[in-house]
This record gives C-alpha cells, sequence and structure tokens, in this order.
C-alpha cells in the first residue's frame, strides 16, 4: 500500500509499482489506511513520514506492535536524527524524497527478501466453492477439467477476493484495487456477472455475498 497525501504522487506510484507486477492500494491518511489494514492483508507499506493530522511517523509507531507489516518511509527530511526516530518507530527502511523510481522498487524487493516467509501474507493456491475450483496462482476458474472463462476484470475481481478470503472489501477499496475509475456502480456489475459464474443462483449467492452497508466477502466450502 501507498500511503502519501500528494495525490500526484500517489498515483505516479501507484502505476510505477503496477508497472513493475505489485497489486497496489493507495491512501491518502492514516485513518483511511487503518480502515484498509484492517480488510486487506498487506506484505508491505510505503509511507510518507509528512501528513497532515495523524503523521506517518506516529501511524508507524501505532503499527510497530499491533501490525506485522513491513515500512518504508518516504521522506524530506534528510538528517540522521530523522532517519533514527523513523527507524525507532519500527520502519524497516528509509528513503529521502526526491528518490529514483528503480531505487524504491530495489529498496521494496529487498525489505521483502530479508522477511521471513511467515512474515509475508500468507495466501492460499486453491479456494473451493462446489464443483469448482479456482487457482488463484494459475488465475484458471475450473469445473472438472473445464476452464470457465472470465473477463481480465473478473479474474482480478476473483482473485482479490480469494487472497482476501473472510474479508469484508468496500466498494471503495475495489474501485482503487481494480482501477476502476468509474464508481461503485461498475464494481457492481462486475460483481454481478462474476456470480453468474460461481453460483448456481446468481440471486441468492452462497459464495460471493454481500454485506449490507458494508461490501463484498468471499466465502468459499475450503482454501
Amino acid at each position: 500500500m501507498v500511503v502519501d497525501d500528494d495525490e500526484r504522487l500517489r498515483k505516479l506510484l501507484k502505476k510505477y509499482l503496477r508497472d513493475n507486477g505489485f497489486r497496489v492500494t493507495t491512501s491518502k491518511d492514516a485513518a483511511s489506511t487503518r480502515a484498509k489494514v484492517k480488510n486487506i492483508t498487506f506484505d508491505l507499506i510505503v509511507l510518507d513520514r509528512m501528513m497532515p493530522g495523524e503523521t506517518g511517523l506516529e501511524l508507524a509507531k501505532s503499527f510497530q506492535f499491533s501490525q506485522n507489516i513491513p515500512i518504508l518511509m518516504l521522506t524530506a527530511m534528510s538528517e540522521t536524527e530523522n532517519r533514527i526516530e523513523g527507524l525507532e518507530a519500527g520502519v524497516d527502511d528509509y528513503l529521502i524524497k526526491p528518490f529514483e523510481p528503480r531505487e524504491l522498487l530495489l529498496r521494496i524487493h529487498t525489505i521483502l527478501r530479508r522477511l521471513p516467509r511467515q512474515n509475508i501474507g500468507i495466501r492460499p493456491s486453491l479456494i473451493h466453492m462446489g464443483r469448482l475450483i479456482f487457482d488463484i496462482e494459475r488465475e484458471e476458474l475450473k469445473s472438472d477439467s473445464d476452464i470457465i472463462g472470465l473477463t481480465t476484470t473478473e479474474v482480478s475481481l476473483l482473485k482479490i477476493l480469494a487472497i482476501g478470503t473472510g474479508r469484508v472489501f468496500t466498494r471503495e477499496e475495489l474501485i482503487d484495487l481494480l482501477n476502476q475509475g468509474r464508481g461503485a456502480r461498475t464494481v457492481d456489475v462486475q460483481v454481478n456477472r462474476l456470480r453468474h459464474k460461481i453460483e448456481e443462483d446468481a440471486k441468492a449467492p452462497r459464495y460471493l455475498q454481500t454485506i449490507r452497508g458494508q461490501g463484498y466477502i468471499l466465502r468459499p466450502d475450503s482454501i
């Protein structure tokens, strides 16, 4: 997740990291970051230090013992004392603004490589829904040996829900994760289309359920 109050920088980093193989969501402040962390398992947070309201440093301190997520902090503050403050707050690495995107990418890979595997979000590989099996790694939905055709957006949606099995995703989060800038209605349409492919009765879904007032959740038979 990229957390920065600068909208332009958020968009640039999101595009760059996505182009380099990461699934990225963004947040503009501490409050929205906390909300997303409750519902999504993140492998790493790229966090701006100076934000209005609760700062990135304060957020990192609060996550130090409550969340097991590595943090790469971005800051324009280059003094040694500032870097020490960040490291004492539980930050894994520190990158001074302005920076080269390639350096950010290298530092992210370095952090993820040195973490024990158990500290990185554990994700299922096969999701069972009745006679259907969704292979997350291969991005294939099968019924027995037959592959069921899914659009690119349907694959992305099912993959997000499958990786976050048991978590409620708000429409806003899905808009962000799917890069669907056209709004909540577009997400609702995609959910409905996917239901017609994974549910026996799309009007009474067993697996891809709506949580009224909150969003959508995937509840498979087994993982």
